[in-house]
């Protein structure tokens, strides 16, 4: 899964590619089922060709793709959002001048058009594209890869989470925050960033929140054998 966010003024377009393969569980010709809820569809592509209007509908919470390819084939869709809208707190709201997400259970239907279920495992690389004033911390799940600046005053980062997951733990957050800083040395010896971000106003309530965080990672190498894998370990934490 590659998604691109861009974060505007009065809604988000996302721009979403789905790399897929029909598991031959299913009836030959059966139709592609994906979630979405409350998106505004701007285009709809399958391996870079546009997917007529005979070829898709609508269905309840359902986009029913028809005449999917039987190999590996690439959907890719572009839908427009409006968090500042969104009071239901499920997907991408705005909250306080910040942006957040809440995906579980059903969430991530309401970002993009995807195989809403938690039986679905998938890596994700997600790029995030915000103001640089307004949204100057851009956080998503894994590590993050890549980053620049737009000639518009924008910036962007890419975040890559290795391992699969299902899309209800996907997490994304774009907002003017600060952060307690450390790190945690697993016992392989390498170095993980941790960060706590919070608004400015919470900064000094940080570090017993740190000290369990350092202490849970401890507990998880000592009694499970478990060691922390990513980079670096993030903590979002707002009213």
């Amino acid at each position: 899964v590659r998604l691109h966010v861009s974060i505007g003024e009065t809604a988000t377009d996302v721009t979403s590619e789905l790399d897929m393969r029909r598991s031959g569980h299913g009836s030959p010709g059966e139709p592609l089922r994906l979630h979405g809820v409350d998106l505004e569809l701007l285009s709809l592509e399958i391996n870079a060709r546009p997917v007529s209007a005979e070829d898709f509908h609508h269905e309840g919470e359902e986009l029913v793709l028809h005449n999917v390819p039987e190999g590996d084939f690439t959907i890719k869709s572009r839908v427009r959002i409006y968090p500042e809208r969104n009071t239901a707190l499920e997907g991408l709201y705005a909250s306080n001048g910040m942006y957040c997400t809440q995906c579980e259970a059903e969430g991530f239907r309401k970002i993009t058009y995807y195989l809403d279920r938690p039986d679905v495992m998938s890596r994700f690389s997600t790029t995030l594209v915000g103001d640089a004033e307004r949204f100057p911390v851009l956080l998503s799940n894994g590590n993050p890869v890549a980053q620049g600046s737009l000639a518009d005053g924008r910036h962007w980062v890419t975040w890559d989470d290795p391992f699969r997951k299902p899309c209800y733990l996907f997490a994304l957050v774009a907002g003017r925050l600060d952060h307690h800083a450390s790190q945690f040395h697993t016992r392989s010896g390498r170095t993980v960033q941790l960060r706590i971000h919070v608004e400015p106003k919470d900064l000094d309530k940080c570090a017993h929140a740190m000290a369990s965080l350092q202490q849970a990672m401890a507990w998880d190498e000592q009694h499970y054998g478990c060691e922390y894998d990513l980079d670096q370990y993030n903590i979002v934490a707002i009213d």
